[in-house]
């Protein structure tokens, strides 16, 4: 529930920003804070919520009386579940909840507001640059990730792409032996020599378009796969041969 008005979002960029403030609130609850959030979360008092806001800043609180909301609401209950299970297993249920809960407000303008498909699209991709609360509060971001303001990935090379890259990219690109980026990615470099397809076992090879599975992280000549870079792009989770065939049987 927010006491003090906030203008509301009403480009991809202003939701963008909306989304970027309540995710830095809730990071805040859940980390820095996370003792005054434990204690404002009392298994005692009536259904409690945990509220992200834009300015940055996050409280707990009744849910909204209104029916239906104003904006979607987050998880209801949060401090039910602080005392049966453990804080940390507890912190990333709340984590979880509150991506989701992201999400749903995020959308809820852009629906409001009739956002188009390349609206849409351009605003999950903006959001999709940002760790998730989860990946934050459980330590498992697997890349620092910069904000998404003046970020442009086409000088990204395959070095670069061993950690997840954007959505549009679909962890695919051409490997290259850029010797222009030996000091800051020496280990990384090292890896890329070292590679060989998991079809065909050649080593890696200059200009040979690869494809990398994102279950196994094998990588592959995309001519072994039968996969072209104009088919990549359009690829949003790439499965190798082998790990389609074990999801199959299961």
């Amino acid at each position: 529930m927010e006491g003090v008005p906030h203008p509301i979002p009403r480009t991809v960029e202003e939701v963008f920003n909306d989304f970027r403030g309540r995710r830095s609130g809730l990071i805040k609850a859940l980390t820095t804070d996370v003792d005054k959030f434990y204690q404002q979360c009392d298994p005692e008092k009536e259904n409690l919520c945990l509220y992200g806001l834009p300015n940055e800043t996050w409280e707990v609180n009744l849910p909204v009386e209104e029916v239906p909301p104003e904006l979607p609401e987050p998880a209801l209950g949060v401090n039910f579940a602080r005392d049966g299970m453990q804080e940390k297993d507890w912190l990333s249920l709340v984590a979880v909840h509150s991506d989701s809960w992201l999400l749903a407000v995020a959308f809820y303008f852009g629906a409001r507001f009739s956002f188009g498909k390349n609206e849409r699209k351009r605003l999950f991709r903006m959001i999709n640059e940002l760790p998730t609360i989860f990946e934050v509060v459980t330590g498992n971001v697997k890349q620092p990730t910069e904000q998404y303001a003046n970020h442009n990935s086409s000088g990204k090379s395959k070095s670069s792409a061993k950690s997840r890259q954007s959505e549009s990219e679909s962890k695919v690109v051409k490997m290259s032996a850029s010797k222009d980026e030996d000091e800051s990615g020496e280990d990384e470099e090292d890896d890329e020599q070292g590679a060989t397809c998991g079809a065909c076992g050649d080593s890696y090879g200059t200009d040979e378009f690869w494809i990398c599975c994102d279950i196994c992280e094998r990588w592959f000549h995309g001519k072994c796969v039968k996969i072209t870079p104009a088919k990549a792009e359009h690829i949003k989770q790439y499965k190798c041969p082998s790990c389609s065939s074990k999801r199959a049987r299961v």
